[in-house]
């Protein structure tokens, strides 16, 4: 597998379990254009890998993010970020592709502006028992323009991200997991392997079952019930007549853990 940028994103394949890690360690992973551009490729290669069916999104160092590194990345931004070619959107806001299989992010340390956008626009979210979250935009005289503004009002109510959205203010772990912004807190050396032992359950799953139930539900939060409800028999009609369907019953007589190919 080839690596976007080894000075900005580390990549590493375990078994069906795609483990995306930000470096940019010096910088308390503060994302430049490089970074932007790296994880955007990484994400890219992740949809591009047929045997890679769950992503996990870490970072190395004592930090997950800083947020977006203002003095070398917001000048590109102004002018139109474009997801690179052959890259994903991994906020799903900026022009590009998203990626169409399931991404769990494990955040700690820092998680500021640009990275909470990126953890609510991945599919579950961990993080450390130590993480301090901050939106801190309006600070610096710019707005969330990374998701922030469409995605924490539906997620935690109007109140509660206009709390955060306008104030700057930092909080904590356990008022994310209020907020349902994260869905577990723990200890920071259980972090990586909780993350990892989550995706590889999701990947055991059937791969077709698993792509088709995020499609259906990313409709309905972009287009609303009605639309995602009128996919649904085509959805259905396209899963019952699959391998991965046949296997799913067969196992299920044979009192055996299915063996799922996505076909």
């Amino acid at each position: 597998m080839n690596q976007p940028d080894k000075s900005r994103v580390s990549l590493e394949r375990r078994g069906h379990v795609l483990l995306i890690g930000l470096d940019r360690v010096a910088k308390r992973n503060a994302f430049d254009l490089d970074l932007l551009n790296a994880l955007s490729l990484a994400y890219g290669e992740f949809e591009a890998d047929s045997q890679a069916r769950v992503a996990v999104v870490f970072a190395h160092g004592e930090h997950f993010t800083a947020g977006l590194d203002l003095v070398s990345a917001s000048g590109a931004l102004t002018q139109g970020w474009q997801v690179p070619s052959g890259g994903c959107d991994p906020w799903g806001v900026f022009v590009g592709p998203r990626v169409s299989k399931p991404v769990i992010v494990a955040a700690h340390g820092y998680c500021l502006t640009i990275g909470i956008e990126l953890m609510l626009a991945a599919d579950i979210n961990l993080c450390a028992s130590n993480t301090r979250f901050a939106q801190m935009e309006v600070q610096r005289g710019i707005f969330p323009f990374g998701g922030a503004t469409l995605r924490l009002p539906r997620l935690s109510g109007w109140g509660n991200a206009m709390r955060w959205l306008l104030t700057g203010d930092e909080f904590d772990a356990h008022e994310a997991l209020r907020l349902g912004l994260v869905q577990e807190v723990m200890a920071s050396e259980d972090l990586l392997p909780r993350a990892i032992e989550l995706a590889e359950r999701i990947a055991r799953q059937a791969p077709l079952g698993v792509q088709a139930t995020l499609q259906s539900a990313r409709q309905a939060h972009l287009e609303g019930e009605a639309a995602a409800a009128a996919s649904l028999p085509a959805l259905a009609k396209e899963l019952l007549n699959s391998e991965d369907a046949r296997e799913g019953v067969r196992s299920l007589i044979e009192k055996r853990a299915g063996v799922f190919k996505g076909c």
